[in-house]
């Protein structure tokens, strides 16, 4: 070997890197389990909520000490930075993806045009998005050209209007037009992008990620380490929309007069129950109720459709009237009724109802009465504020001050003095809740000046200061996908991550040693050394290393030995055929080489295009194993080739690449592989045909919510639970269609429901959690608060781990980026084979076997998805398992036909005696590393994690089928579909 020198010194450099990379995240493990012993010892578990006390603790520690210097080159808090990013599956936090509403951008641009043409586009557009794959802008034009008529994209109530006036004019035609509304909604896109960016950087976890994907609208927001998920929910999805308005006084006798006529109306309209008095009040509303008699708004004792859910309240406020939260939605449905609207005296004939924003804990919140007017716009809107800052009242309370600009001070005077003059108030309205509404006391206010108060936390202070200073939405953002996971699920999921992965590595290092003796040694160290270099690189290119991720690197370990095996055993034959032991070492690396690139290739295009298709955690699987192939590919072939060279180099120092046990293991073997062929296709068709009629005619295959969309909750109990009992307790809250089966102990399910699957916005996240909370209260330990079930914290024993939501848009696209990866991968690897091979039979015989592997695996889980005991959904985790399958099979089947091909060159093909030569020398090989993957995948499967064990069931079938396949079904087709010519001569076509 060459240049020995230069990769030993790029060797060394390589792994000094690494460490030095990897050192970080050594370094902050070490100082956080130093705050956790700290936060421990200070807390004991007699404290009330002693879990959250400690994480705070915790917190206060890492920051008192996170500027002091470690080993003289870092702090922890640089080292944060650096360290090895976590995924979601490890760390627990949030990750969602959004779509920003390019309705509403449209709507923007056209300044709400009440354009019949316009609209009608819109909600032609709005039905057409349901089942197409197209961009919702195009949806639009397509539409519009549909119903235009004379009416133009151009005309001034569209978009030729006073905000577009400097791009677009009446005379432009409507493919003029088109290509400046997309570049406008780009920018749009762009501009929520960097909003969602400023508000995500003030929200204080480390390594965020924002992405976008492509020019579909969507924006892909991980938040690992977060734990208030609630509120990275609000702070992602909330549209900042700050408003101005001025309140009616709550005496004013045209709201009265409006609210009799309204209680009136709906006697005739709605049906209500008697209400019932509780002899004895429990709380703020039960005591509310119970001292109010009649008042003005006669909240009499008769069925009175809306003053039997109207409170009084403050009568020095200015507020209209109160009401309890869980009657909001009622009250709002009524006051929009058209035939209520119509009964609106005309002096406020443009009145906007809004409800205050309920502070924590509270059961009873104000309505609010704001002088609208025809176009519904507010006296003063949030893009007047130059600056927000969290600051504390006169009374010592959490706060936010604002500043605004020329224009918006000028304003804020005129509306001040307006307010002060009625005797009204200035309600301060943030994205439709009205956060305050203070009276103005000493006439109008200059400078501009504002604040908001309210019962506010420090965090909330800090969020509404963060996402005004960064600005507002410029359209909705609705949540359509999101994975929760809570921290304490993280944690187990490092613990059997990390326990898989030291397991699968102790099999494969003394394996290697029992089968290879001292050149197993050299393969250890190699094997070692590639895995210290795949967590630096990980590192070295800020990627994120997910439970999949773990999963590919542990995989890597079976797949890396490959290459050893490979090298190995050509030189094993090097050294039967009587050559010197240097000769046969240079000669079997050399003659390896071809498999080995064949091999790695393939599994190396496979990776790729689950990168390139995958997302989340299978991207992370993809990284890893692409990332493993190559550092495998420079341990095995260099790394090992020194450590051999070195040994071999001393005096009487010899490698035999044996032991005394496998020595004569796989010699002499002679059996007629392609003369049982028949046999094989017939048992392969029997399988295959079993595997069809159950996936077209028996249970099929029970897709999961990525494939279907809806809503899936990992739900863990104090004791055991029956599965059926839930089941038919939340099939008559949720409808039918909700599954509930036993997710790992059984202690622990897993819930998919598809209820509301269509429904966007956390308002609907929100009423099935408190569903699910109501319905399984009775199996929750004693005095189980819904935070306590719904929030995640460290040490959480109970409730909610994880949460995942997949709206049926991203649901459709996860199965068509599904169907693309494994006819796309299938495809290049026909290419490949055929550039490789020349010859349409062997990339024939590759692709058909590859098939073959995977209606199998399709069919093991149609047959046994519903009687295996653990979960056995088709998701992406699944579709990462196939493409994986597809690669290791064509791994396998590549080695195979390489050998053939060395073989056929020297002998011809000799009616099969020849293929049968060239498949009885790999036999070694493909056992070995067969048998070594599948040890290492059971360790995963029996040690990963519950959520690993679908995933890792679908590869040991695979793996399986595929090592069978390539002897009985890829060379078989291979060598009948050559001419007979062919077959029984002498040499090669």
């Amino acid at each position: 070997m060459q240049n020995k020198g230069l990769i030993k010194l790029f060797a060394f450099l390589f792994g000094l890197v690494s460490i030095y990379q990897l050192s970080y995240t050594f370094i902050t493990n070490k100082v956080e389990k130093e705050a956790t012993v700290f936060a421990t010892n200070n807390i004991p578990e007699s404290e009330e909520n002693y879990i959250e006390k400690r994480e705070e603790l915790e917190a206060r520690y890492l920051d008192s000490i996170g500027n002091n210097s470690i080993l003289g080159y870092t702090t922890y808090h640089e080292a944060k930075k650096k360290e090895l990013n976590k995924g979601l599956d490890l760390k627990g936090g949030i990750n969602v993806t959004l779509q920003i509403s390019v309705k509403d951008i449209l709507k923007g641009l056209a300044g709400n045009t009440k354009n019949a043409v316009f609209n009608k586009a819109l909600a032609d557009a709005d039905v057409a998005s349901k089942s197409s794959d197209a961009t919702y802008i195009d949806l639009f034009f397509e539409a519009f050209d549909k119903i235009k008529g004379d009416t133009k994209l151009a005309s001034p109530d569209i978009f030729a209007n006073k905000g577009l006036s400097d791009v677009i004019n009446f005379q432009m035609t409507d493919e003029q037009v088109k290509p400046i509304l997309k570049t406008k909604i780009d920018q749009s896109i762009v501009s929520a992008f960097e909003v969602l960016r400023e508000r995500i950087d003030g929200f204080g976890v480390t390594q965020p990620n924002i992405q976008r994907e492509g020019n579909s609208g969507r924006i892909l927001v991980e938040l690992p380490g977060a734990r208030d998920i609630a509120r990275a929910q609000d702070l992602l999805s909330s549209t900042a929309q700050l408003e101005f308005w001025e309140t009616y006084k709550q005496s004013n006798p045209s709201l009265g007069a409006f609210l009799q006529a309204a209680n009136e109306k709906l006697k005739t309209i709605v049906t209500v129950e008697k209400p019932e008095v509780n002899a004895k009040p429990e709380s703020e509303l039960d005591s509310l109720l119970s001292d109010v008699s009649q008042d003005s708004l006669d909240f009499s004792q008769e069925a009175n459709p809306l003053f039997s859910l109207l409170l009084p309240t403050n009568p020095n406020g200015n507020a209209l009237v109160s009401a309890a939260i869980k009657d909001t939605a009622k009250i709002g449905e009524y006051l929009r009724m058209k035939e209520i609207r119509r009964l609106i005296p005309a002096d406020i004939q443009f009145v906007k109802f809004v409800w205050e924003r309920p502070s924590e804990g509270a059961e009873i919140v104000d309505l609010y009465a704001l002088k609208s007017n025809r176009d519904n716009t507010p006296r003063i809107s949030g893009d007047v504020v130059s600056d927000a800052t969290d600051t504390f009242d006169q009374f010592n309370k959490p706060a936010v001050s604002m500043t605004m600009n020329t224009k918006g001070a000028k304003e804020w005077e005129k509306l001040t003095g307006d307010a002060f003059n009625n005797q009204t108030g200035i309600a301060i309205v943030l994205d439709n809740k009205v956060y305050t509404a203070p009276g103005v006391s000493s006439g109008p206010i200059s400078g501009g000046r504002s604040e908001i108060t309210g019962n506010f936390t420090i965090n909330e202070t800090k969020d509404i200061s963060n996402v005004l200073r960064a600005g507002k939405l410029p359209a909705s953002a609705d949540i359509i996908q999101s994975e929760i996971v809570g921290p304490s699920l993280g944690q187990e999921a490092i613990d059997s991550g990390f326990t898989s992965f030291m397991i699968a590595m102790m099999i494969v290092l003394v394996w290697m040693v029992f089968y290879y003796g001292k050149a197993g040694i050299a393969a250890d160290v190699a094997l070692l050394l590639n895995i210290l270099l795949i967590f630096g690189v990980l590192v070295s290119l800020n990627a994120v290393l997910t439970l999949p991720g773990i999963a590919g690197i542990v995989l890597t370990i079976g797949m890396s030995v490959d290459a050893n095996v490979l090298i190995f055993e050509r030189i094993k034959e090097e050294l039967a055929k009587g050559k010197g032991q240097s000769q046969a070492i240079a000669d079997g690396f050399g003659n390896a080489l071809s498999s080995i690139m064949d091999a790695n290739i393939t599994t190396g295009l496979t990776a790729l295009i689950l990168f390139v298709f995958g997302s989340g955690p299978i991207k992370g699987f993809a990284t890893t194993l692409l990332i493993g192939i190559v550092t495998s590919l420079f341990t095995a072939i260099f790394i090992t080739r020194l450590i051999v060279d070195w040994y071999v180099s001393g005096k009487g120092k010899s490698l035999d690449f044996s032991t005394n046990i496998t020595k004569s293991l796989f010699k002499n073997i002679n059996i007629n592989f392609l003369g049982k062929r028949k046999i094989a296709y017939i048992v392969s068709s029997i399988f295959v045909t079993i595997g069809l009629f159950s996936l077209f005619f028996g249970p099929g295959l029970q897709q999961g919510v990525d494939f279907v969309g809806g809503r899936s909750y990992t739900v863990r109990f104090e004791k055991v639970v029956s599965p059926s009992e839930i089941a038919s307790e939340l099939n008559t809250v949720f409808g039918s269609g909700t599954n509930v089966k036993t997710f790992g102990d059984a202690n622990q399910i897993k819930i998919t429901t598809p209820y509301k699957v269509d429904v966007e916005g956390i308002e609907v996240d929100n009423e099935i959690q408190e569903k699910l909370y109501t319905s399984l209260q009775k199996y929750l330990p004693d005095g189980t608060s819904f935070d306590e079930f719904t929030v995640g914290s460290t040490g959480k024993s109970v409730g909610i781990m994880q949460s995942i939501k997949v709206g049926p848009t991203i649901a459709d696209d996860i199965k068509k980026n599904a169907f693309l990866a494994i006819f796309g991968s299938l495809a290049v690897v026909f290419l490949y084979i055929l550039l490789r091979f020349r010859k349409w039979q062997f990339s024939l015989g590759a692709v058909v076997a590859v098939f073959h592997d995977i209606l199998i695996v399709l069919g093991v889980f149609s047959v046994l998805g519903k009687i295996m005991p653990f979960n056995m959904e088709i998701d992406q985790a699944f579709i990462a398992a196939i493409l994986t399958v597809i690669g290791y099979s064509l791994n396998d089947t590549v080695v195979v036909f390489d050998r053939i091909r060395e073989i056929i060159a020297e002998k011809g093909w000799s009616a099969g005696q020849n293929t049968n030569l060239a498949i009885n020398s790999t036999l070694s090989r493909t056992l070995n590393t067969s048998m070594t993957t599948l040890v290492v995948l059971l360790a995963i499967f029996i040690f990963g994690g519950e959520s690993l064990r679908g995933f890792m069931f679908a590869m040991i079938i695979g793996v399986i089928v595929g090592t069978y396949s390539s002897i009985f079904i890829a060379t078989p087709v291979m060598f009948d579909t050559l001419k007979k010519k062919v077959q029984e001569g002498e040499t090669v076509e």
